[in-house]
């Protein structure tokens, strides 16, 4: 059977003081919509429909990679509205999900079990009791506890308002039921709006049945209005995913000092220090000790982290591969191409791109390694540069086994230095070097006696 998920985001978010439609907010490092679509993704046999309406061009072009029926709401009358401009696009039999677009972190199982409950006879609700209810719909039940209906605040009276049970908005229908009831509603209320609640009276009205699921997780149900919610649900998950990382086993010096955007998987006895930030999609493996203040991987990327390895504070890996044993940083930079083979070491203030580093090899200060191929058990001195880029194209250098950097170098590609050579410091290197030899490119230095140093005057 057909299921039809229809996500509304129509909103402008004017509270969120931004020229960014709301839905494009970002949570954990990607956008809210994107949030509901990849749980909505979990739904097998589902077809995807999007109510847009203020930013509509932005938030379909922020979604290229989805397949979404884009459905324009050109006025906001309402979320019974909403789901109206959806309607004809609906399966004539099947089963519809409705979703929000600020509303992040429904679970896949909260909404498999709506669609379970949901029949022709008997739509589903997910609520959720809040120790503070303003603001929220209250959930009506009869004295046997069955639902039949909900009030929004603004139309609730006193006694309704200590109703602790509220809706989340969120609710699966069966789609005849939803075609034939979704027309009645109508606007006769304070904001002379179409509210979707009201298809709960309704379906009450018409002898169906209403299931009401009630969460125990406040947090999935949590709309997102202003920058001060968006910040609580942010901290929120973030504190979800430092749980599980130490159900998994990882030492966090403070779970309440970490940033997970993305995808992270550890091994075990992987130690995270305080203020590291996670991006992309991110795997470590066992006895890794993360420093303070480190940023893993960027959006898109993927960082792999072998065994044993130590990244001390400061320290940015873009994207990369790191092997088992390798020491990095601190302040070090491994921006995209970086692959590093077992006990490499990249000391302080070192950058590394589009390079592979061979096994036990060391650069261990003030270096920048671009565009290069360096081999094992090489030593690169401090401040050695190499130039890659000759102002319109990229060049390579080659590093053979077993050679040595002399500090203040400059290899100027396209270069190779061979197995076991010896570059002298101070060098500018633009011919190859063959294996074990020595070479140096610097100035003859020159001493002047008796030469008076300059005065003040």
């Amino acid at each position: 059977m057909t299921v039809d998920i229809v996500i509304l985001a129509a909103g402008k978010g004017t509270r969120m003081r931004s020229r960014l439609p709301k839905v494009l907010q970002k949570l954990a490092g990607k956008p809210l919509l994107s949030h509901v679509l990849d749980t909505a993704g979990q739904i097998g046999n589902s077809r995807l429909h999007v109510v847009t309406g203020h930013g509509a061009d932005k938030v379909q072009q922020a979604f290229p990679d989805y397949n979404i029926n884009w459905i324009l709401q050109t006025e906001q009358l309402g979320t019974g509205h909403a789901v109206m401009q959806a309607l004809p696009s609906l399966a004539a039999e099947g089963k519809t999900l409705i979703l929000y677009g600020d509303v992040p972190l429904v679970t896949g199982p909260s909404l498999q079990t709506l669609l379970a409950e949901t029949t022709a006879s008997r739509l589903a609700l997910l609520t959720v009791k809040l120790a503070n209810p303003h603001g929220y719909g209250r959930i009506l039940r009869n004295n046997n506890g069955a639902v039949t209906g909900i009030v929004e605040e603004k139309d609730a009276s006193e006694q309704q308002k200590t109703i602790a049970e509220c809706n989340s908005g969120i609710m699966a229908v069966d789609n005849t039921v939803l075609a034939k009831l979704l027309p009645k509603i109508g606007n006769h209320n304070a904001q002379q709006e179409y509210y979707l609640t009201d298809l709960v009276e309704l379906a009450v009205a018409d002898g169906l049945q209403v299931s009401g699921i009630c969460t125990v997780s406040e947090m999935e149900v949590q709309g997102v209005n202003d920058r001060k919610q968006l910040a609580a649900l942010e901290r929120s998950w973030q504190q979800l995913q430092a749980g599980r990382l130490m159900e998994m086993g990882v030492n966090l010096l403070d779970p309440a000092r970490i940033d997970i955007r993305g995808k992270l998987v550890c091994g075990q006895d992987v130690s995270i220090d305080i203020n590291c930030i996670f991006q992309g999609d991110v795997s470590i493996g066992h006895n890794v000790d993360i420093g303070a203040n480190c940023i893993i991987g960027e959006t898109g990327s993927r960082v792999v982290i072998g065994d044993n390895v130590v990244i001390k504070p400061n320290s940015i890996i873009e994207q990369g591969i790191i092997g088992d044993d390798c020491v990095l940083g601190p302040f070090a930079r491994l921006r995209p191409g970086t692959e590093l083979a077992s006990g490499v070491k990249i000391g302080n203030f070192v950058e590394t791109k589009k390079s592979q580093i061979g096994r036990g090899s060391k650069v261990n200060h003030l270096s920048y390694i671009g565009d290069a191929e360096i081999g094992e058990n090489v030593n690169v001195g401090a401040g050695t540069i190499t130039c890659n880029y000759d102002g319109v194209n990229k060049h390579r250098t080659v590093i053979r086994d077993e050679a040595f950097i002399g500090s203040n170098t400059s290899l100027v590609a396209p270069v190779t230095i061979g197995v076991k050579a010896t570059v002298g410091a101070g060098s500018t290197v633009n011919r190859d070097v063959d294996n074990e030899e020595l070479a140096v490119a610097r100035a003859n230095q020159k001493n002047i006696k008796g030469w008076p140093r300059p005065k003040k005057k």
